[in-house]
């Protein structure tokens, strides 16, 4: 099979202008959320990708997903429903968003069940599956599915979280004593086959290294398991749906779509703080009064020259090291070599110590240039792996890629022969640069963490540039890399202190 090959890229599109209030720098969708944010209340924004994924990866004439991505249900996710309103998308996403058929499937050794959203058959699968075992196991799962409603309203308020300054921890402190439900572990915690399974899922859901704490162990857990949505695209399109939405407000874009300069290769200071961004293969400067960046902390990192002139903004970086990441693989199979009943959404049980759970997701196959083709199906595969495998040579992955190929054969026995394309990102999306090939980061941030669910300090020495990324709140997942965009949307308004002029 040819090599992936990177995509014809198109002309240059810069913007005409240089200056901004504000240059929103990575993909992250935390970033991607406070620009369309900023653009909305009136501010210039510049969104440069730098590190964007783009629609996928391009290999043997198919675009291809990264990683499995599954997200909760807006309606699970208040306070970022509420920002996605006020943009004006809430109601397009929720169109969009699409439940898996049936919501979820088990697959175990000797088990499989299906998570029909029909209560009786949900019931008659456990039943015959476990028996009376199963009546109990289906309670835990319905009360898991709404343990996070109890903190809902504490993140409505929305919390200094992580506080900047005593202060904020105090008034984080008192926010806390309002809402015991923060504490509540989650009531999936049998040791039945199932129970261990479905908490298989919490890897997927987070982005904490092994959380600890009661909330980041049950909120993102529960709001998955209530629903686990499909999004058209996973999450670039949910990124594509902001960046679009960011160019009809009147901010500018610097992505894969639009221009070949949106890589950074510098940020300029002034002194002690932020002042532009110099592009890789361009001697345009972009200034901003501030930077928002929504991008891992090892890439902001290198960005920056003469560190010891920025020692407690790099310090503050270093407090975050990558431990795993999502390992994916894709199929390329005939819709009509799937194995009847077969999920489109599958958890499956591998019983090997350092795969854990597959999360399987069955997509619509994509040509190169977007077209779906009914008669085919991606199947896509991925479980979490040490961040060191990265070290361990070409040959290491690829064995890996064929533990998953193994897993997934005894899964689909029935493909055997009519693949038309296997392809792991990590080997063969060869035109990538490396941040695009870790969509699902596991992380371990040496600070204290609030709630057992806060990363890094979104302000940093570098009074002018703010953290918008995953690593603010991960142990929040999805919603936390949201939420970081929400707050940081507020952190600039006070900085600025201009009035914001809405748009429509």
């Amino acid at each position: 099979m040819p090599a992936a090959r990177p995509k014809q890229l198109p002309a240059t599109t810069a913007p005409s202008r240089h200056v901004y209030d504000v240059i929103v720098l990575g993909s992250q969708l935390g970033g991607a959320l406070a620009a369309v944010m900023l653009a909305k209340r009136g501010y210039g924004v510049l969104l440069v990708e730098h590190d964007g994924t783009g629609p996928g990866y391009e290999h043997g004439g198919y675009c291809l997903p990264y990683a499995p991505f599954i997200a909760p249900s807006l309606k699970t996710m208040s306070a970022v429903e509420e920002a996605f309103a006020e943009v004006g998308l809430a109601a397009e996403l929720q169109r969009q968003q699409q439940p898996h058929v049936p919501e979820l499937q088990l697959v175990m050794p000797r088990h499989r069940v299906d998570l029909h959203a029909d209560a009786t058959r949900r019931g008659a699968e456990f039943a015959r599956e476990f028996g009376g075992e199963g009546e109990r196991i289906l309670t835990d799962l319905a009360a898991s599915t709404h343990q996070h409603e109890p903190s809902d309203a504490f993140f409505k308020e929305a919390p200094p979280l992580p506080p900047d300054g005593l202060l904020e921890a105090w008034n984080l402190k008192r926010a806390k004593g309002r809402h015991p439900g923060l504490e509540t572990d989650l009531r999936l915690a049998g040791a039945d086959a199932p129970s261990r399974l479905l908490r298989g899922l919490r890897p997927f859901s987070v982005h904490l290294d092994n959380p600890s704490s009661a909330l980041a162990r049950t909120r993102p857990l529960s709001q998955v398991l209530q629903t686990p949505w499909r999004y058209p695209g996973g999450r670039d399109g949910l990124r594509k749906l902001l960046f679009e939405r960011l160019q009809e407000l009147g901010g500018d874009l610097l992505s894969p779509s639009n221009t070949d300069t949106y890589v950074v290769e510098e940020l300029v200071f002034d002194g002690s703080r932020f002042s532009a961004v110099k592009l890789l293969r361009s001697d345009t400067l972009y200034r901003a009064s501030c930077l928002v960046s929504a991008t891992d902390a090892g890439a902001l990192r290198r960005l920056m020259t003469g560190r010891k002139k920025h020692r407690g903004l790099s310090d503050q970086l270093d407090q975050s090291t990558i431990k795993s990441f999502l390992f994916a693989v894709n199929w390329v199979v005939p819709e009509t070599a799937l194995p009847r009943g077969m999920g489109e959404l599958v958890v499956l049980d591998t019983e090997d110590s350092e795969l854990g759970a597959l999360l399987v997701q069955v997509l619509p196959a994509r040509s190169a240039e977007g077209k779906e083709d009914s008669s085919l199906r991606v199947v896509c595969a991925g479980g979490f792996v040490p961040a060191s495998v990265r070290d361990l040579g070409e040959g290491y992955l690829e064995a890996l890629a064929q533990r998953i190929d193994g897993h997934l054969d005894t899964l689909m026995p029935f493909t055997q022969g009519k693949r038309l394309l296997r392809s792991a990102p990590y080997l063969d999306a060869s035109a990538v640069r490396g941040s695009r090939l870790m969509p699902h980061p596991h992380y371990l941030i040496d600070a204290e963490a609030h709630l057992g669910v806060s990363g890094l300090k979104q302000q940093t020495p570098t009074k002018n540039l703010l953290l918008a990324g995953r690593e603010v709140l991960p142990g929040l997942g999805l919603e936390g890399e949201l939420l970081a965009g929400v707050r940081a949307t507020r952190l600039i308004q006070e900085m600025l202190k201009k009035r914001p002029v809405l748009k429509r």
